[in-house]
């Protein structure tokens, strides 16, 4: 028990039960409200009502509450809270999360996928894995600290924020330039994705803790032509020279990049399985992970995926630009290799723009690691923790540049034949209602003593 608790063991049993009861009905109310965010504020619905909701449930337990509408949309809110711990002077720790949903199309799912639904031992809904599960959970612990009287050993953070599934402009990233006094001494933070359990061999669990991340380059690429008439014999045709751009770029393979982060997981999993990754025949060796392979084989190289196209505006007419969208995932210290690679590739012809966040990296060691691993083998004997890269990207980006080390920790423990990975964004999404009880456990215990 944490020296840190002010009430007694029993009273902090009771207290832990609670909020493990209930973080299954804050996973499912705030799947419920309907977060859905495209890129266009104009289509806006329920991001501010989820940080109201957010905003009531701390405030009814005695936190008090910053609530900040960032950017222009009065629809857009982020919650900040602050509890202070036993040592102020040491750096403090930020647990943050995002309130916004990418869209679901209700004619796929089994269930409306803004239902919340709690059947067959799921959490069902937009958002029960990306992230409304480690917000429920978060909400969950920093509602019983305040309730029990918990003082942790440094001052927690609690954030819940807009706009993650857009690039974070109009939330994490306004808030770290407009107004970082709210994450004064902020020195670590934890969010997604990591934590979640992955059984590689015999039953045999690792925790995987997300502590690198691929940059984000949304690259439009331009082709400028001669306009004319469809029926004319043509050779300088923008649509055919952008076609053949991005045909030459979708089909062009980076080079293979082991980063730290990889390798050590790698390592990792070579030590518990047996399982060997020669780097002569990675993507090979790599393919034994099952649906783990996914994840780390998108972590191998970087890549650039056309994903939109746009060109003319009657069939008879040849326009004179055409445009296409690329998203280009970048390993860390790649960036000017990449750039470079890119340019070579395409040539002088293709204008190139972009907006972007850039990949982060941390070290896995330190005080915080070795606190990670303990909290989960307290609640899953034998378990190991790793850690690896993902492919996507998360507000991490945007505490980093304030200098904190970053880490994915929104612990689970799943069904070994649950294909974590295909829910994120997808359909049926849903989130175990004992991993999320789980969970709630290992995030009580880790943060009463980190």
């Amino acid at each position: 028990m944490s020296e840190h608790s002010e009430t007694s063991g029993t009273d902090q049993d009771l207290g832990l039960r609670r909020a493990e009861d209930e973080v299954v009905g804050l996973a499912s109310d705030l799947i419920r409200i309907d977060t859905t965010n495209t890129g266009d504020a104009e289509t806006l619905v329920g991001e501010r009502a989820a940080a109201e909701y957010v905003a009531e449930k701390l405030g009814e337990v005695g936190y008090e509450i910053t609530y900040v509408k960032s950017g222009d949309h009065a629809g857009r809110g982020n919650v900040v809270a602050r509890l202070p711990g036993a040592d102020s002077s040491r750096g403090g720790l930020l647990v943050h999360g995002h309130l916004d949903v990418v869209p679901a199309d209700p004619a796929e799912w089994s269930v409306h996928p803004f239902s919340g639904a709690v059947q067959d031992g799921y959490v069902w809904g937009r958002g029960a894995v990306d992230m409304k599960d480690m917000v429920a959970m978060s909400l969950a612990v920093a509602r019983r600290f305040k309730r029990d009287g918990i003082t942790p050993p440094r001052d927690l953070v609690f954030a819940f924020l807009a706009d993650e599934e857009a690039g974070g402009l109009q939330g994490a990233q306004w808030l770290v330039d407009h107004r970082p006094e709210l994450f004064e001494g902020c020195t670590e933070a934890i969010s997604e994705v990591g934590g979640f359990s992955v059984t590689l061999k015999d039953g045999v669990r690792t925790y995987l803790v997300q502590t690198a991340e691929k940059g984000i380059r949304w690259l439009t690429l331009r082709v400028r032509g001669r306009a004319g008439h469809g029926s004319m014999v043509h050779d300088d045709n923008a649509v055919t020279k952008l076609a053949e751009a991005v045909a030459k770029l979708g089909q062009h393979r980076f080079p293979l990049v082991l980063t730290d982060s990889v390798r050590e997981f790698l390592d990792g999993v070579t030590e518990i399985t047996g399982w060997e990754f020669p780097e002569d025949d990675i993507e090979g060796a790599v393919a034994k992970l099952g649906n783990l392979s996914r994840i780390v084989g998108a972590t191998l190289r970087d890549t650039a995926n056309p994903t939109m196209l746009t060109a003319g505006y009657k069939h008879n007419v040849i326009p004179s630009v055409a445009e296409a969208a690329v998203d280009c995932r970048i390993l860390p210290g790649r960036e000017e290799a990449f750039e470079r690679e890119l340019a070579e590739l395409l040539g002088p012809d293709v204008e190139r723009e972009w907006v972007g966040l850039p990949p982060v990296e941390t070290k896995f060691e330190g005080r915080i690691v070795d606190t990670m691993s303990a909290s989960l083998l307290a609640e899953d004997p034998g378990a190991r923790a790793l850690p690896y890269m993902m492919s996507g990207g998360t507000d991490a980006k945007s505490f980093s540049r304030m200098g904190m080390s970053c880490y994915g920790f929104a612990p689970l423990k799943l069904p070994a034949d649950l294909d974590f990975a295909a829910l994120f964004h997808g359909v049926d999404e849903r989130v175990p209602v004992d991993a999320l009880r789980f969970g709630t456990r290992v995030l009580d215990r880790f943060l009463r003593d980190c």
